[in-house]
């Protein structure tokens, strides 16, 4: 599809190229034996004051205008094949971005579509069993509810994901910044977690220097909350999650340290990316999770005009590090 559509601006940008080229050539053609012919007329003007002879050769004006026309034709040849490739390599880097949009929108849709289906599919055959079973005992049809009552609950999970993933992604999204203390973003954040903490049996520490920062209050929040969600997942229990709040270098920070089973170096580049889940490490923990909620805390870190990092290496845990600007009243 866009091989044939590259060809296609080619052309067009060919098209353009050639008229305007053309037309100033003509306009050159035009200029220039109208000078020669006037030259020509002043020439036989100083040789003849009274006119040339019968057998006077004009012929010069007409070799003249014709190496004109030869010398425009060959310009016009080598604009014509310069301007293909530059136009082919033009055309390539205008629509290479509509490309790379075109196969990340596939991609999603493909992800997306795969996640959806797996819950829809354990409830299908646990729905299709039962319905076979003629002597389906209650206990038996709570236990079915309750079980595609979970898989209902992982397919609203993963919606909530990608609203706040459409909601964060989308380039008109301006958030309104105020004054924001960093106290109040993790004060709020630790009460939303509290209780999947404690199944854990996790120890919440905060610790560090209150903070002030330019930034959208209700953003950061729900980053802080995808951090330490993330951190308490893969923390083994009875352990804690470390969260610590400080600025340097004119720059505010929230970092949330957890202690659990850590990333593999080959997967640290790819962590924020949508879907992405590490196949080793982390895996070998059993934890409910589709690959978004990092590519979310991303998207809302660069909407704050701040950046995201982790440190972290398998079998020690893992540093996430929030960096955003500093309130001019700091």
């Amino acid at each position: 599809m866009f091989t044939a559509a590259r060809l296609k601006l080619t052309g067009w940008y060919l098209l353009i190229i050639m008229v305007i080229s053309g037309l100033f050539s003509v306009y050159v053609y035009r200029s220039l034996t109208i000078e020669i012919s006037r030259g020509l007329r002043l020439q036989v003007l100083r040789d003849y004051p009274f006119g040339p002879p019968p057998d006077y050769d004009l012929s010069v004006f007409d070799d003249a205008r014709n190496r004109v026309a030869v010398d425009l034709l060959l310009v016009n040849g080598g604009i014509l094949v310069v301007s293909g490739f530059a136009a082919y390599f033009l055309a390539g880097k205008t629509l290479h971005p509509i490309e790379v949009m075109v196969e990340d929108q596939k991609r999603f849709v493909a992800d997306a579509s795969h996640e959806l289906r797996t819950p829809l599919t354990a409830m299908k055959t646990e729905i299709e069993v039962a319905l076979r079973d003629k002597k389906l005992a209650a206990k038996e049809a709570l236990d079915l509810l309750a079980s595609n009552l979970e898989e209902v609950n992982k397919m609203q999970s993963l919606s909530n994901y990608l609203l706040s993933l459409n909601r964060y992604q989308n380039s008109a999204v301006r958030l309104a910044f105020t004054r924001v203390y960093l106290s109040e973003v993790v004060s709020k954040a630790v009460s939303g977690v509290g209780p999947l903490a404690a199944q854990k049996h996790l120890s919440l520490d905060v610790r560090g220097e209150d903070v002030g920062v330019s930034a959208n209050l209700t953003s950061l929040v729900e980053l802080t909350t995808l951090l330490l969600d993330n951190a308490i997942k893969y923390s083994h229990p009875d352990n804690r999650v470390v969260i610590t709040t400080g600025q340097e270098s004119r720059q505010a920070f929230l970092s949330v340290q957890d202690f659990g089973v850590g990333i593999k170096a080959g997967d640290l580049p790819y962590i924020f990316n949508r879907f992405y889940r590490a196949d080793s490490s982390r895996n070998k923990t059993q934890v409910d999770g589709y690959g978004l909620g990092l590519s979310i805390a991303k998207n809302i870190a660069e909407l704050n005009h701040g950046t995201i990092s982790v440190d972290s290496a398998p079998g020690t845990g893992s540093t996430f590090t929030l960096k955003v600007p500093l309130s001019f009243n700091s």
